[in-house]
């Protein structure tokens, strides 16, 4: 069951990436490009383990970076990173508030292109930023933050789907004897 979660979780990173990069009519209105993979890497560093972060990071990077004007190979880090952070500090993070999942994608929306910026200055290319680089960068936070609890419940959907419901309680308690014999 595992094998198949991971694998519908790179399938929706794929339908993310080209959705993000086909739909265009968010992009026209707010004058800032989505990007939903911080989000969903979100929801697999509370959820998964750290094998499938690094492919969703690979994966989701490459795809990503393929249809964007970015170096190939340079949003792998932030994503990784971002991912392998909240993997180690879930323990700590309240998962199951929806609040808490909104603060973090609130934060991983915005420290990915941060960061993805900071490796991107130091190669060859230099990236515009001015000050409507900021109106992106909180746009892109907003509604990576809104999208996350969706994540979730998306998820958690499907694993309703594809999973055994667990059997509830029995009548009989574990710890009675049951007598035999006449």
């Amino acid at each position: 069951m595992n094998t198949l979660q991971t694998f519908l979780l790179m399938f929706v990173a794929f339908l993310v990436v080209f959705l993000q990069t086909t739909v265009h009519g968010l992009r026209l209105v707010t004058g800032a490009q989505i990007d939903l993979l911080p989000s969903l890497m979100v929801y697999a560093g509370l959820n998964r383990g750290l094998g499938t972060i690094t492919g969703l990071a690979l994966l989701g990077g490459l795809l990503h970076d393929s249809l964007s004007a970015n170096a190939l190979g340079v949003s792998i880090l932030p994503l990784f990173a971002v991912g392998a952070f909240i993997h180690y500090h879930r323990g700590l993070i309240l998962k199951d508030a929806p609040f808490a999942r909104f603060i973090l994608g609130l934060w991983a929306s915005a420290a990915v292109p941060v960061v993805t910026l900071l490796v991107l200055s130091n190669t060859e290319r230099q990236p515009f930023i001015g000050w409507f680089s900021l109106w992106q960068l909180i746009v892109m936070s907003l509604l990576g933050a809104l999208v996350t609890p969706w994540w979730f419940r998306f998820f958690d959907w499907v694993n309703g789907l594809l999973s055994y419901r667990t059997e509830g309680m029995t009548s009989f308690r574990p710890d009675r004897e049951i007598k035999r014999g006449r």
